[in-house]
């Protein structure tokens, strides 16, 4: 099942940057007192109580303005609201309330969204509550009184969030089909692929970008299996203005890509690997899920018999930190090559619930180790001494050793490419956990 969604709203600048990544535990997003710096949307795993969730940082909503920038982080942070399991309503104590905020919460009340009113910047609570009351004014239920900047009250606050969460019902759990997420940037074919998988126009095509809007589940039978594919609005493209604008949907595409087994990441042959490709790979990498690129509309490629191999190339290339990721040259339109998905689907879901025996494990450790002599520094050298698999999708090994600070990625890279000589493991990441044992020496 997928991690419950949280996006934090507010108007600009009343520190939702600042509890974002007091939440996140890091400085993901960018603190600066101007409204409209946060203009990405930007995502971050955070656990509470043993409660995993996935937290959205957006740009301020801005309700009536005609500023191009303020207007499409308004957008972002509707698409915000529309993925979000619960909302976080920021306010700002020594703002008060202002109309603006009676029009977010306005906007907020129509969702019907669960939503937890809190008010940022009391950074002394006996003195400032009589403040936080006004808020109550909104209409939106108790406010809930924070310091971002302090850290002060997070706790309750998270409390009052993970209250909100629905339990996963017992048919999601149950649900052993596949589950296919295909994501890429808009205009790259994903709604035509699956009218043509479907054989009818379950998913409206057009050439303007951002025209699925919402991720759409399509069952779709095959050789008499069913396969759940999950369709996403793609990333639009940065504005051409001088300053960068929001690139939406992309919460959409980690939503989607959390759900699924396997993510289809489609590629335009015409345009090649683009940084947004890279970066929607890089949400999928991140999260351990099977991976398939499909480069799409191959069929309208002049090709000589060098043009697979060097575009092939370029794409392992731009992509690097997923050299295990199957690839197919595809065309959405003429169905070139579509069968073929499926085998490389169910391929890749086989080898994302792999498991591999303790005893072969450190067969292979023993032989790599023998070939290879682990990293040293300072006259000390690594001792691998057992690996054993802990969990399946993605793969994850623990590896027992003498001390963490003398790994390197690079011996950990060759370790990954010693087993996956063995067993393949294609189209899945391996994950790589290092544990120290008391007696190491």
């Amino acid at each position: 099942m997928s991690k419950p969604i949280v996006a934090i709203i507010g108007r600009p600048n009343v520190g939702k940057s600042t509890l974002f990544n007091a939440l996140a535990g890091q400085q993901i997003s960018i603190v600066k007192d101007t409204p409209g710096v946060t203009r990405d949307r930007i995502y971050a795993d955070v656990n509470w109580l043993n409660t995993q969730f996935t937290m959205i940082d957006t740009g301020g909503i801005e309700p009536s303005t005609n500023d191009l920038i303020l207007k499409s982080m308004r957008e972002q942070a509707e698409i915000a609201i529309e993925t979000a399991d619960v909302i976080i309503f920021l306010t700002d104590v020594r703002q008060g309330v202002v109309d603006a905020d009676f029009q977010v919460a306005n906007m907020i009340r129509r969702s019907g969204k669960p939503v937890v009113l809190v008010v940022n910047k009391v950074d002394n609570f006996k003195t400032m509550m009589t403040d936080v009351y006004e808020f109550y004014n909104l209409g939106l239920g108790d406010p809930m009184p924070i310091s971002g900047n302090s850290k002060l009250g997070l706790g309750d606050m998270l409390d009052e969030v993970i209250k909100h969460f629905k339990p996963g019902t017992a048919e999601e759990e149950e649900d052993e089909r596949p589950h296919v997420a295909i994501v890429g940037k808009p205009n790259v074919g994903k709604s035509s692929l699956i009218n043509k998988l479907t054989g009818e126009n379950r998913v409206i095509v057009s050439n303007i970008a951002g025209t699925t809007r919402d991720a759409i589940d399509t069952v779709i039978k095959h050789n008499g299996k069913e396969y759940v594919f999950i369709d996403t609005a793609g990333l639009r493209r940065k504005s051409k203005i001088k300053e960068d604008i929001e690139r939406y949907s992309i919460i959409r595409t980690v939503s989607a890509v959390e759900r699924a087994n396997v993510v289809v990441l489609m590629i335009d042959a015409k345009e090649g690997v683009t940084e947004q490709d890279a970066k929607i790979a890089g949400i999928a990498h991140e999260r351990g899920k099977g991976m398939i690129i499909a480069v799409n509309k191959w069929d309208a490629i002049e090709k000589d018999d060098k043009t697979m191999n060097k575009f092939t190339k370029d794409v392992r290339e731009k992509l690097a930190f997923m050299p295990y990721a199957e690839m197919l040259f595809i065309s959405a339109e003429t169905g070139q090559r579509l069968p073929k998905l499926f085998d490389t689907i169910d391929a890749v879901i086989e080898n994302h619930a792999m498991r591999i025996g303790t005893g072969v494990l450190n067969e292979i450790l023993s032989e790599a180790v023998a070939m290879k002599q682990p990293p040293s520094d300072k006259g000390r050298r690594l001792r691998l001494y057992y690996i054993t698999q802990v969990s399946v999708k993605p793969p994850t090994f623990v590896i027992f050793i003498n001390d963490k600070e003398l790994t390197h990625f690079s011996y950990t890279r060759y370790i990954e490419n010693q087993i996956r000589e063995t067993f393949g493991f294609r189209g899945t990441p391996l994950h790589f956990i290092y544990r120290e044992r008391k007696d190491k020496g």
